[in-house]
């Protein structure tokens, strides 16, 4: 029998490569961008050829692929996605996302407290027993390292906040209600990921994003980027995406800013004959409205998969959040196998990467 809510088998492939590349393409331009993160464009330039980097680079280490907190966080993401999405079907039980999410966040700064995972048992960062659940990426060694992670993710989580699903959105956040830095944006992909509604994925990934930043730009970019992505996943394309999320952050008090940047990434694209020097007229990508136009920007300017992401990362600024952002862009739209297959490789962690991606695709797809 063929029940209209399940998807067909070729359909279920296509979702599921979706997935995968949104995750490994996120993990790509993260890795091209971390080596040369705090470099300007004329050091970058000077110390690798006049386009810059032009493939994966050795980091300050001498390692070529290293993820930064960008990735780190985002897979801490799915797996607080994945335990919600599974409750919610096994159980019946709704709302419990921001509760889940946070416990998730809590293990990642787990990773980043301590030098391994056989350091010592969770504590809450606020003080008290951790409660979430245990296991998954906590118990991974490879995650235990700090690779400049942001200063509003490190002090939002020592508050427990837990956003309610009724929180509003519009008015500064309780926790750092200054703060838009790019740290909400560059992990909220997976929640565009889950075959849910675009306004859902962008309400839910706002309000996760509430934990650690309270400036609305700072969660209304994180919810334009879910919501992006959801429609991506669903066949759209990126230019189509950017605008129905346009129209859907419309509605909400607050979000010009966030929208501002949006629109103007779209005409520089639309201009053609893109350059890293027209690129930094939208920012150097260290708040979140910049990343995230910096990324749309990157994925539409250029039909290369590889140059889109060149191009996101050969700049003065945020390059690995930036190309992060680009990455899980293009790969919700092409696939995994749309990705340049050398350089996933390269990636610190791909098979565990693609793991997540799959266990987190097979809970989204009903039967």
């Amino acid at each position: 029998m063929n029940e209209p809510w399940k998807l067909s088998w070729e359909a279920t492939a296509v979702y599921r490569a979706r997935v995968r590349g949104c995750l490994l393409g996120g993990a790509v331009g993260d890795a091209l961008g971390y080596p040369i993160e705090f470099s300007s464009l004329d050091r970058i330039r000077a110390t690798h050829g006049p386009r810059g980097v032009t493939g994966p680079v050795p980091d300050g280490d001498g390692v070529v692929g290293r993820i930064s907190d960008d990735t780190q966080m985002t897979l801490f993401t799915v797996e607080g996605i994945r335990q919600a999405h599974e409750r919610e079907r096994l159980k019946g039980i709704g709302g419990g996302w921001s509760r889940l999410l946070r416990w998730a966040y809590e293990r990642w700064l787990e990773t980043q407290r301590k030098p391994g995972p056989e350091a010592s048992e969770m504590t809450k960062p606020s003080g008290g027993s951790y409660e979430g659940p245990r296991g998954g990426l906590v118990t991974e060694a490879w995650l235990y390292a700090r690779r400049a992670p942001g200063n509003a993710c490190l002090s939002g989580l020592a508050q427990d906040h837990v956003p309610p699903p009724w929180a509003e959105l519009g008015p500064p956040g309780p926790v750092n209600p200054d703060s838009k830095g790019c740290g909400a944006v560059m992990r909220s992909a997976p929640f565009g990921l889950t075959r849910t509604d675009p306004d859902n994925a962008f309400g839910l990934a706002a309000r996760c994003a509430q934990m650690t930043h309270g400036h609305p730009t700072g969660y209304y970019a994180a919810g334009a980027l879910a919501a992006i992505v959801s429609h991506i996943v669903a066949g759209d394309s990126v230019e189509g995406a950017v605008l129905r999320t346009l129209r859907l952050l419309a509605r909400h008090p607050g979000h010009e800013e966030t929208a501002a940047a949006l629109e103007q990434a779209l005409d520089l694209a639309a201009e053609g004959s893109p350059t890293p020097e027209k690129l930094q007229k939208l920012g150097a990508g260290w708040v979140a409205e910049e990343a995230l136009a910096i990324g749309v920007y990157s994925a539409l300017a250029t039909d290369r998969v590889e140059d889109a992401l060149l191009l996101s990362v050969n700049h003065s600024g945020d390059s690995d959040s930036a190309g992060s952002i680009c990455g899980n862009i293009l790969g919700a739209r092409y696939g995994d196998h749309g990705l340049p297959h050398a350089w996933v490789e390269r990636v610190e962690g791909r098979a565990r990467i693609a793991a997540l991606a799959d266990d987190l695709a097979a809970e989204c797809v009903p039967g």
